[in-house]
């Protein structure tokens, strides 16, 4: 059933395209992830436009994940993801590998302004407390190094379980992206694993203990010392490919 006062003005029509008018539908009916959305038929007389555009715009919004299609079960609300960002953060970074490493460059210093940034919300969360799952993760990582074995599976859980106490899922979801985008654009340039990953396990067993007793600034600078390692190892690529 058709939503009032929406999708009935021709002018309106003109102005935005298919796309745009699948998004506003979805938003004038409150659907949510995981919801059905109306039949492809449903949709074209719904908005008044033919099967090639609704199917077209439906192929737009699954690639932003804002629409899931399922074969033989139909189209769902999509998840919502950073996925598409992320795509296209790795896409550019390759891309521009000959640039000084600086699409790379970039997400650290991103990825770190984010923890800065929350280093207040986090430390206020964790002081006077304890948090077992973080310091198996800290010592998991402290092991590893000892061996140079690469701790990336722990390097996220620990970031994600810490970003987990803070009232911001955004927050969460885009620190994720961008460690997502960093793990995957590092090898993609042939960059060498960070020679000095003790001290990343070490930054993030600092982190952990100033939270808890509430220092906030001894955890910022754990957090600015937990990225000297991966900026020191994109600093000395960018060097050699000049050289």
């Amino acid at each position: 059933m058709p939503v009032e006062g929406v999708f009935t003005s021709e002018t309106s029509r003109k102005r935005s395209s298919v796309t745009d008018q699948i998004k506003d539908f979805i938003l004038a009916r409150r659907l949510r992830s995981g919801d059905l959305m109306p039949t492809e038929a449903e949709i074209c007389a719904e908005l008044g436009v033919g099967r090639s555009s609704v199917r077209e715009a439906i192929r737009t919004l699954a690639a932003l994940d804002i629409v899931e299609v399922r074969h033989g079960h139909g189209t769902y609300v999509g998840q919502l993801s950073l996925a598409p960002l992320v795509e296209g953060l790795v896409f550019r970074g390759v891309l521009r590998p000959a640039d000084d490493f600086t699409a790379l460059r970039e997400v650290v210093e991103v990825r770190e302004a984010l923890d800065l940034a929350m280093a207040d919300q986090i430390v206020a969360a964790l002081t006077g407390g304890s948090d077992p799952e973080l310091a198996r993760l800290v010592e998991r990582m402290n092991a590893k190094a000892i061996t140079r074995e690469p701790f990336a599976e722990e390097d996220l859980a620990f970031h994600t379980r810490l970003l987990g106490f803070l009232d911001n899922a955004l927050v969460g979801q885009l620190v994720t992206a961008l460690w997502e985008v960093n793990t995957v654009v590092y090898p993609k340039l042939g960059l060498a694993p960070a020679e000095d990953i003790d001290e990343t396990a070490r930054a993030h067993g600092a982190m952990l203990e100033a939270a808890q007793a509430g220092d906030l600034e001894a955890y910022r600078e754990a957090v600015v010392t937990h990225y000297l390692p991966l900026r020191r190892s994109i600093d000395k690529a960018a060097a050699e490919a000049v050289g």
